[in-house]
């Protein structure tokens, strides 16, 4: 695939879902700007990250610019799926943000992850422009999808799958 730089500003959605049974469920970043959609493969403990350092982000924002008005922190979770179709243009790499205070909006920065013998500079990166709500609302969204996984064995801390879970510190024997 050659390199694409896109740029959706502002976008009128942003979200990250999941597809699938716990264990084997796919990930994605979705992004709206009019009647354009840009989905992307990311990875579940990409969404953990980017919630966490989005929270970390906004309160930074918040500090930095003390006279910004509040922001909405609601979110509709039905408004917050992935739409179809789902052709994601590539598997995230690399997540950053960004804010233009000019404009107050807060920028998800994703660029693609290198493979073979790809440069950096031949990555792919998508721009998404959100609102500080829009963004909060990816964060609490996405710890919501990423906390749908599968239970987690209390004695090893591992994934259990439903059929069930042959636990290390039980020798192996089934939980």
């Amino acid at each position: 695939m050659s390199r694409m730089e896109l740029d959706l500003d502002p976008v009128s959605r942003l979200t990250a879902d999941a597809i699938g049974q716990p264990g084997q469920r796919v990930f994605y970043l979705q992004g709206q700007q009019d009647e354009r959609v840009v989905t992307l493969l990311i990875e579940k403990i990409q969404i953990q990250s980017l919630a966490a350092g989005l929270d970390d982000f906004l309160k930074e924002v918040a500090e930095r610019f003390p006279d910004l008005p509040a922001d909405n922190d609601t979110y509709d979770e039905a408004k917050m799926r992935i739409l179809p179709p789902v052709d994601p243009l590539f598997r995230v790499g690399e997540v950053g943000l960004g804010y233009d205070p000019d404009r107050d909006l807060v920028c998800l920065i994703a660029r693609e992850i290198l493979s073979g013998e790809m440069q950096p500079d031949d990555a792919s990166v998508v721009r998404f422009w959100a609102t500080r709500s829009q963004m909060r609302a990816l964060a609490r969204w996405g710890l919501e999808v990423a906390s749908h996984g599968r239970a987690i064995c209390p004695q090893c801390g591992e994934p259990m799958d439903p059929a069930g879970h042959f636990c290390p510190k039980k020798n192996g024997h089934k939980h």
